[in-house]
């Protein structure tokens, strides 16, 4: 495992470099590396055993530098651009989760030569009519100043959730993961917060240039994003399939990280 920082265009972006085998850049959502957790988790420990799993940390996540000049989506598809520029990567794999699923299928249509094959965990990203993405915004203020259960339910299956309380416990936590979702909740403001929250009205219009195959990943149990949402990926993609997975929230590579990891690998590898 290798962390390390790559300068681009004079920015710094922190990622996470594992494993052997065909280059996969993954792109993280909140209850992931880089948004809530320092290091790997099972899931990344799973894909690395087949990929050379390439995590970078959105701009001003993690120990990646700030971007003041920030406002969109599309400036972070040509930042990852130029990180797979710098990094040498003609083309690649590419995955992505909540709103970094969002950022994968942005880059996907913006370069499809280069997207070998693509995954989207619960990605946001879509505008779809009557079914609003929740809005995490709000639920990120604990109630009564302690208490995270709205969060987590949006996050996870339940409020309950076993992942769901390590990664976002009551109360007051270690400053360093403290620091690691402030930072991922203000990304995710700088390129999504206009209500219904984290969608481009154009995107859905523009999936079409990817032509290569494409696997959705949805939690059965997704509170943030609508599974219609999912629906509208499949539909937009020319060669997509949707796949379900039971008992997952909208954490889905979290909370099932063998069932998210065998799908994908068997799906990249097909």
């Amino acid at each position: 495992m290798s962390a390390q920082t790559v300068d681009v265009q004079g920015r710094k972006i922190a990622l996470l470099r594992t494993g052997k085998g065909a280059p996969l850049l993954y792109l993280h959502g909140f209850a992931d590396i880089h948004g809530a957790s320092a290091g790997p988790m099972p899931f990344h420990d799973r894909l690395a055993t087949s990929f050379d799993l390439i995590a970078p940390a959105h701009p001003g996540c993690a120990d990646s530098d700030e971007r003041d000049d920030l406002d969109s989506v599309q400036d972070v598809v040509e930042e990852y651009i130029d990180l797979v520029d710098a990094l040498g990567l003609e083309s690649f794999h590419l995955a992505g989760s909540c709103v970094g699923g969002w950022v994968a299928a942005a880059m996907a249509v913006r370069q499809p030569e280069r997207v070998k094959k693509l995954v989207l965990i619960g990605p946001t990203g879509l505008f779809v009519s009557g079914k609003p993405i929740g809005d995490i915004f709000w639920v990120a203020q604990p109630e009564d100043g302690i208490y995270y259960n709205d969060l987590r339910r949006m996050l996870f299956a339940g409020a309950d959730s076993g992942v769901g309380k390590t990664l976002f416990p009551d109360g007051r936590g270690e400053i360093p993961q403290e620091m690691l979702r402030y930072r991922m909740f203000r990304f995710a403001s700088q390129v999504g917060f206009t209500p219904p929250y984290l969608y481009d009205r154009k995107l859905r219009d523009q999936l079409h240039r990817y032509t290569g195959p494409a696997l959705i990943l949805w939690g059965e149990h997704d509170h943030m994003v609508p599974q219609d949402h999912g629906k509208a990926y499949a539909e937009g993609f020319p060669h997509a399939q949707l796949r379900v997975v039971p008992g997952a929230g909208h954490s889905v590579a979290a909370e099932k990280p063998d069932e998210t990891a065998k799908l994908m690998a068997e799906f990249l590898r097909g």
